[in-house]
């Protein structure tokens, strides 16, 4: 029941993923962030659905998982992201949807570590604006 709704929120996750990396490219900081966002509520949203699919039956989903790497260039981040989400897609098609929920999980954290890195620069870009502009 919930499978369709998953890879539907997958499918909009990646899509969302596909135009954060082209606003990396053009340098649209305020698309990519957008974009970056939009992808992150994708897969908490595919991963919620998830869980739910679980709900009652013998073998739960695991929650514990890797994180991703020390990585911190926002375009590998949200590439392996999508590289991710698009085997998590591939797994709940075969029916294999622990694998799928593993994928999805990994993935979101990759969009979240490039979440990060970006609220840093945009931090650190605020925080040189507002030093060089006199009192």
């Amino acid at each position: 029941m919930h499978t369709d709704k998953i890879t539907e929120s997958i499918a909009s996750a990646m899509n969302h993923l596909e135009n954060s990396i082209k606003a990396l490219a053009s340098q649209n900081e305020s698309a990519l962030g957008d974009s970056v966002w939009r992808a992150a509520a994708e897969t908490e949203y595919a991963l919620f659905l998830f869980t739910l699919t679980h709900q009652g039956e013998s073998t739960a989903i695991p929650t514990k998982h890797s994180s991703p790497t020390k990585q911190t260039e926002v375009g590998p981040a949200l590439t392996s992201a999508q590289d991710l989400l698009k085997e998590a897609k591939k797994s709940l098609s075969e029916g294999n949807i622990e694998d799928g929920y593993k994928k999805t999980w990994d993935a979101r954290g990759y969009i979240l570590k490039a979440w990060d890195v970006l609220e840093k620069k945009r931090k650190s870009s605020q925080a040189k604006a507002t030093a060089a502009t006199p009192p």
